[in-house]
């Protein structure tokens, strides 16, 4: 039985992962919205092994080997974490018949880690206090967060499917 939630929490982590890329890239194609480039992850997670957790500017920090690479497995990674979060919030039971509703509520909890944790150690400030429109920048990591919470919906859907 914890060998069947752990595949269902990847499959729901990278699916619900993968659609908040498709979203990206529909975003970044249809309105110029520029994706968050994953090699400033890396480059903050890589920038850790020398203990500096935090950045006045990510963008301006020297370059790390294999930061794209760190950075995309990284964001993998923490959809995953997301994942088995969630199920262990809801229950395998959600799996048996996905509903939208906790799947947002979830997805929305989750704009917390770029608001309150990267953004701040990036330098731009709590819930992007420094940077030039911060209630842009929040509107779009909640969005992005609800399509989170959609992607685990449907990869769910998947899942009952399967």
């Amino acid at each position: 039985m914890a060998v069947e939630m752990i595949v269902q929490a990847i499959v729901l982590g990278i699916g619900a992962t993968l659609v908040m890329d498709l979203w990206a890239l529909a975003r970044k194609r249809f309105f110029g919205v520029p994706a968050l480039d994953y090699g400033l992850v890396g480059r903050w997670l890589g920038h850790m092994r020398h203990g500096r957790f935090r950045h006045a500017a990510i963008g301006k920090a020297p370059s790390v080997r294999g930061e794209r690479l760190m950075g995309w497995f990284f964001h993998y990674l923490t959809g995953l974490v997301f994942a088995g979060a969630f199920l262990a919030r809801v229950g395998g039971e959600w799996l048996q018949r996905p509903t939208l509703w906790p799947a947002l509520a979830f997805g929305a909890l989750t704009v917390a880690a770029p608001l309150l944790l990267m953004q701040p150690a990036f330098g731009m400030g709590i819930a992007a206090s420094r940077t030039a429109n911060p209630w842009q920048v929040r509107m779009r990591a909640l969005l992005t967060h609800l399509v989170f919470g959609a992607g685990l919906y449907l990869a769910g859907w998947l899942l009952v499917l399967l």
